[in-house]
């Protein structure tokens, strides 16, 4: 089969891999058929993630076909479509026991982190029944689906959850990527008053605003926040980029008793701004995503009431994938959201 491996920084590499066998009696293999690149993806293929180690197929995201299971897995069978979750879970931990899964003693986010991922022709899954979710509806473009892999519960989880989004909130997205569109996206199963998006790019801001922001900020971002707010700032402010600039602004914006929500993977420190937060009554959240909530968001894609489809801008075959790296890693000039790769 045909994958993209790590080959050291800067060095992805299309090769010839062989196919995956069964390791384990819960493991699933699954045939890829759309898949995607993360930010994720680029921070490994600069070094950012030093534990990968070269050779490894990267990949965390993808919609599949189950082609073989163990004889431990009950819940999906050959044949199956099957929507893989970006974190592993072994359903059995004290973590996944409390329904943090990111932090499972036997999974986590092991896919095209510790173990080969899915940008690739196959893909073993441990625990397949706790990691794979059946879609049972038909299909005609499985591309939007794959937001709900990694993208969209982690915009909804750590930012508009964490962040306590409630009817009525003004709310904040510091960041209008993948992960603060899907923030903007989900905050909106929760009526908040508004929604303000705030990023340097006016063509990503165009697409928040046909996605529901009443906002768009580019440029002097505390100063148009607190205009917009009448100087009281907002209820939540959700950090999606992972810069210390980032999160300076979301510390600047927030009113007296809001919350503000870290999504954003964060290389560098950041100063955080105790002298002036606390007495003001701030909580402030950190987290990877568990992908708890992809059940409930799959049941809002199926009813129609959830469509990720604008995140959704280029597309390639599988063999092409050195060409949508290099327009991904240009995102700013090549005006690239998710780019969807298919067998």
């Amino acid at each position: 089969m045909i994958a993209l491996s790590f080959a050291g920084p800067g060095k992805p590499v299309l090769q010839e891999k062989p196919k995956p066998a069964l390791k384990e009696p819960t493991d699933a293999i699954v045939r890829i058929t759309t898949t995607t690149i993360c930010g994720t993806d680029l921070h490994i293929l600069k070094g950012d993630v030093p534990e990968v180690p070269r050779g490894l197929t990267l990949g965390h995201e993808g919609v599949g076909i189950v082609d073989a299971v163990g004889s431990g897995v009950a819940m999906v069978k050959r044949g199956d479509k099957v929507l893989i979750s970006c974190i592993t879970a072994c359903g059995k931990c004290d973590m996944c026991r409390r329904a943090m899964t990111s932090q499972c003693a036997n999974g986590g986010w092991i896919l095209g982190h510790r173990i080969d991922g899915t940008q690739a022709e196959f893909v073993r899954v441990p625990h397949a029944d706790t990691s794979l979710y059946p879609i049972r509806w038909d299909v005609p473009d499985e591309a939007p689906l794959v937001m709900l892999s990694d993208v969209l519960p982690t915009g909804y989880e750590c930012g508009v959850l964490s962040g306590a989004v409630k009817p009525g909130d003004v709310v904040a997205i510091v960041g209008a990527g993948p992960i603060g569109l899907s923030a903007l996206l989900s905050a909106q199963f929760y009526s908040p008053a508004k929604i303000i998006m705030i990023d340097p790019d006016r063509n990503r801001l165009d697409v928040a605003a046909t996605l529901g922001a009443h906002h768009t900020v580019s440029v002097n971002p505390v100063e148009a926040v607190l205009a917009l707010t009448e100087g009281k700032g907002v209820d939540v402010s959700i950090e999606a980029v992972g810069v210390p600039e980032s999160f300076d602004v979301c510390q600047a914006i927030v009113a007296p008793g809001g919350h503000i929500a870290n999504v954003g993977v964060h290389g560098k420190s950041v100063d955080l701004h105790l002298e002036r937060l606390w007495s003001r009554n701030i909580t402030l959240t950190t987290r990877l995503v568990d992908t708890v909530t992809i059940p409930f968001l799959l049941k809002a894609v199926a009813a129609g009431r959830l469509d990720t489809s604008s995140l959704v801008t280029h597309r390639y075959k599988l063999a092409e994938i050195l060409d949508a790296y290099d327009l991904f890693g240009r995102a700013a000039a090549t005006g690239a959201l998710k780019v969807i790769l298919s067998t």
